[in-house]
């Protein structure tokens, strides 16, 4: 009973305020799902099918953050474990696309747990550091050993005769497969929702609070660390194997350490403490790139932007846009409630 009292004290002290409904996000989900494919063309259907993955590896580094203060800068060394580990399997076995992407999260769960023992004695900028130099790490060895194309032997890596990831079977045009990447970022925010609001997101509302009072209620800190770090390599390797099937080829020019950087500046813009500030992060982190480039503005001019709304988010909105917009309703809700 002290436990489950002192765990409920550090959810209210943690701010954060349960959620009213869970039924109206799958809802707005369910509508993009139906209605953006049938207006979309094929360019911005592909960058839309982006969005929704690279909103589960925002969710993965959010989760981190808002959970535990942590700083995870290899996220997108995640995403290309997952991928490796999804398109050897698909190449090498010929498993269903399910399980390759499944155990692609499981590798990359595993390598996120390794990284939790940093965590142990460090936060901060100096596990930022650490996690980054992880991810430089990755780059140069997945420049080394490249990513399967189909080959034979351990590592699937062919010259000349290049084969494509294939898609899953209910999935296999470009419209069915986002609504796919759609409908596997939903699980992945479900399975959020479902430890934040059980005994591990008690436990990681306590642990950010006060380490020294998570250990005084019997807490097994270490543990809880390393679950929160496995969960997030989870979510961000799954979300490298969708990337696997969306590209259908991965290169290793698409993980760079800096890119982790970046993803993780966007979520704090876009917001850690909603749902749906990660979904505004991989709008950031895609789609304004690409709007850009067909307006005939280089893309890499919204790095510019990026950093505006960077210092914007840190100076005056630290629960980023997602937050702003959740004050806006409520002030308009409260203006409605008084006529």
């Amino acid at each position: 009973m002290a436990l489950a009292s002192q765990l409920s004290a550090a959810q209210v002290a943690s701010g954060r305020k349960p959620s009213l409904t869970m039924i109206w996000p799958p809802l707005v989900l369910i509508v993009v799902a139906i209605v953006l494919p049938m207006v979309a063309a094929a360019l911005w259907l592909k960058v839309m099918t982006s969005v929704a993955i690279y909103a589960l590896t925002a969710a993965s580094i959010a989760l981190l953050y808002r959970k535990l203060g942590q700083v995870s800068l290899a996220q997108v060394a995640f995403m290309g474990c997952g991928g490796w580990v999804a398109l050897r399997l698909a190449h090498g076995t010929g498993l269903p696309f399910e399980i390759n992407i499944l155990a692609g999260g499981v590798f990359a769960a595993v390598v996120g747990m390794i990284f939790a023992y940093p965590a142990l004695r460090m936060r901060g900028l100096y596990l930022a550091l650490v996690t980054l130099m992880a991810a430089g790490g990755f780059g140069i060895l997945i420049n080394v050993i490249q990513f399967p194309n189909g080959g034979e032997g351990v590592l699937g890596f062919a010259v000349k005769s290049v084969s494509y990831m294939p898609r899953p079977w209910i999935a296999q045009s470009d419209e069915a497969y986002f609504r796919y990447c759609v409908a596997v970022t939903f699980l992945g925010f479900l399975l959020i929702h479902l430890h934040e609001r059980g005994k591990p997101g008690r436990a990681w509302s306590l642990i950010r609070k006060s380490e020294a009072a998570a250990m005084a209620v019997g807490i097994n800190v270490t543990a809880y660390k390393i679950w929160g770090f496995a969960l997030s390599g989870f979510l961000a390797g799954v979300a490298g194997g969708l990337l696997a099937g969306n590209l259908q080829l991965l290169d290793a020019r698409s993980f760079p350490a800096a890119e982790s950087v970046m993803i993780f500046a966007l979520t704090i813009v876009g917001g850690a403490w909603n749902w749906y500030g990660a979904v505004i992060a991989a709008l950031l982190y895609r789609f304004v790139p690409a709007l850009l480039n067909d307006l005939g503005v280089s893309g890499d001019a919204a790095f510019i932007i990026f950093g505006a709304a960077l210092i914007h988010a840190l100076m005056t909105a630290p629960r980023g846009i997602a937050g702003q917009l959740a004050d806006l309703a409520g002030r308009f809700g409260r203006k409605g409630g008084e006529r």
